[in-house]
């Protein structure tokens, strides 16, 4: 795709120092045997605190992939993105913890960054996942319509109520706040209450945004309900589209539980379901807001030739596109260099509880085929540009 090939834009904040060492980087992830067992030691040493090792993930992987370690040592990054027209979006990346102490905690985190970004065009949206409220297996029960016990039903209302907090706070500071999405079984529960959030907020605009893995059967015939409950209902709907992120694991649980394989059966089934997406979102824009987070280039020229297709200017106010941070710059740095709403979803926190995340990500890396190989073909080509002075 020539219109993202031009790595100068890509790579204008970048030194060559930082480039070869984010070749090196990708070059090991892009090896699926050695990401495996280096995730595994990875987490094995930080979780019993190998102080070296912090050290070395925070010179590596964590400064490709991360802001910093709190907000405020985040901003360095927040304020360069944005000095060319690219957002940030806040991401308190601990996973793997399912204590009220911990929910209550995060809760308080995400609060305390509304607060921190009103009034600041570069933090557009705030984020957070549902099982960093809440425990994954009482999302599942609730989504199944199980009979809760009372105390079950008391640690709900708590989610409910952590939810109904941050939203409630983004509408009076007009911040639009986007839920991620995770596991197929707990997603009907986190769906219902997006809905509720959104009922209760985007009566005039869309604060509350839910996030749709495209990568999953029947996403496309949810979204077509769902406008429709909107209609009713009369508010707005914010929907992040993403392809998705837990293929394996979701593929492995429907084998050993023997139901339906819930993810599209190939990479060209994903692809066409996002795209579907894409026209089904363009299609609805009187009610319906987007976020196209994707790392797909041809997704990523699809939404432009749509918007040009309407006339919309690039800045329209219902479409943004998105990329993580330390990925795909090719795209981001074109899209705002053009003018288009762009942001990047950048992640904090502690060195060791953001391990999870990192080592995640590196699988993700490894499982998405031709992604890494992109990065480091682009790494490489910009490298060689600079050296003979092109």
């Amino acid at each position: 795709m020539p219109i993202f090939n031009d790595t100068k834009i890509a790579f204008a904040d970048k030194s060559d120092a930082q480039l070869r060492k984010a070749y090196w980087m990708f070059r090991m992830i892009e090896q699926p045997s050695l990401t495996k067992v280096g995730t595994s030691l990875l987490n094995f040493t930080v979780h019993n605190n190998f102080p070296f090792v912090t050290g070395i993930v925070k010179n590596t992987l964590f400064e490709q992939f991360c802001g910093g370690e709190t907000r405020e040592e985040s901003m360095k990054v927040v304020k360069q993105l944005f000095k060319r027209r690219v957002g940030s979006i806040f991401d308190y990346s601990i996973e793997g913890k399912e204590d009220e102490e911990t929910f209550d905690a995060v809760c308080k985190e995400i609060k305390d960054i509304v607060r921190f970004s009103v009034g600041n065009p570069a933090i557009p949206f705030i984020v957070f996942k549902p099982t960093a409220f809440g425990r994954i297996d009482l999302y599942e029960a609730v989504g199944k319509n199980n009979e809760l016990t009372s105390s079950q039903k008391e640690e709900w209302d708590r989610v409910v109520k952590r939810f109904d907090e941050v939203c409630k706070l983004c509408h009076e500071n007009d911040k639009k706040v986007m839920v991620d999405a995770e596991e197929t079984w707990m997603q009907d529960a986190a769906d219902k209450l997006c809905e509720d959030m959104m009922e209760k907020y985007n009566q005039e605009k869309p604060i509350v945004w839910n996030t749709i893995q495209m990568y999953r059967t029947g996403r496309l015939e949810y979204m077509e309900e769902h406008v429709e409950r909107a209609r009713l209902k009369d508010y707005f709907i914010g929907y992040k589209i993403v392809r998705g992120a837990y293929m394996e694991k979701e593929r492995a649980r429907a084998t050993e539980k023997g139901y339906p394989d819930p993810i599209q059966p190939t990479k060209e089934a994903s692809d066409k379901n996002y795209n579907a997406g894409i026209d089904f979102v363009m299609s609805h824009l009187d009610r319906v807001s987007a976020f196209f987070g994707t790392h797909n280039e041809i997704s990523s020229e699809l939404v432009m030739d749509k918007m040009k297709a309407k006339n919309l200017e690039n800045c329209n106010e219902h479409v943004y596109f998105g990329q993580l941070y330390g990925m795909s710059d090719n795209i981001t740095f074109y899209l705002s260099d053009k003018g288009y709403n762009v942001a990047k979803y950048l992640p904090y926190g502690p060195v060791k509880d953001v391990v999870p995340y990192l080592t995640r990500r590196a699988q993700e890396n490894t499982s998405v085929a031709g992604q890494t190989g992109r990065e480091l073909g682009l790494i490489k080509k910009e490298l060689e540009r600079r050296k003979t002075g092109r």
